[in-house]
């Protein structure tokens, strides 16, 4: 009895350490020119792109608001995070959640007590992620040892530009043999 007593506290403590990190998207259209040429519309959040990373402690709860300013149905997905007991908050479009229609809102509840690591929020709906709504996750580990093991903790995110909106791409390459995209290629 004494050591579930114990559990009960050691559990309780453990939860009152741990925070609640908001954020909020408020996900709108830019047109962005990544060539220095041409100038297209992209995905980002409150007017920036790239999108700053997220940043919490193992054990924290972040809540990551995402406000739809598209015009179409948005989702936003937790890479590699294990849902357990919630997979609603997955953000799988049209397999956990119908996505958020345009000109509303969802507050994703993502709780990190036993993972840690650095993974990637992004859009899982359409090509939203491709035109650039994605962010980096770290999950801070609580270990202190873990901090003698290295000197410096560098995240570097790459990215990848065509030129244009993926979703316009796709509509060319339905509409084009491909051989025509080949320069040079004898037809």
């Amino acid at each position: 009895m004494l050591a579930y007593a114990l559990l009960i506290l050691l559990v309780g403590g453990l939860q009152a350490l741990a925070a609640r990190v908001q954020v909020t998207w408020d996900v709108v259209y830019l047109n962005i020119s990544r060539d220095g040429i041409s100038t297209w519309q992209a995905i980002g959040a409150n007017g920036m792109l790239p999108i700053p990373s997220i940043y919490v402690t193992q054990g924290d709860i972040l809540e990551l608001t995402a406000i739809n300013n598209l015009d179409k149905p948005l989702s936003v997905h937790a890479h590699g995070l294990l849902q357990r007991n919630s997979s609603y908050y997955d953000g799988a479009g049209m397999v956990t959640e119908c996505g958020i229609p345009p000109g509303s809102q969802f507050t994703y509840i993502i709780e990190t007590r036993d993972q840690s690591g650095t993974y990637w929020v992004h859009a899982h709906y359409g090509t939203e992620a491709i035109d650039g709504l994605r962010a980096a996750l770290v999950i801070r580990d609580l270990d202190p040892k873990l901090l003698d093991e290295y000197d410096e903790d560098v995240l570097l995110t790459l990215e990848d530009w065509g030129q244009g909106p993926l979703e316009s791409m796709v509509d060319m390459l339905k509409t084009t043999p491909l051989v025509n995209l080949i320069p040079n290629h004898p037809t």
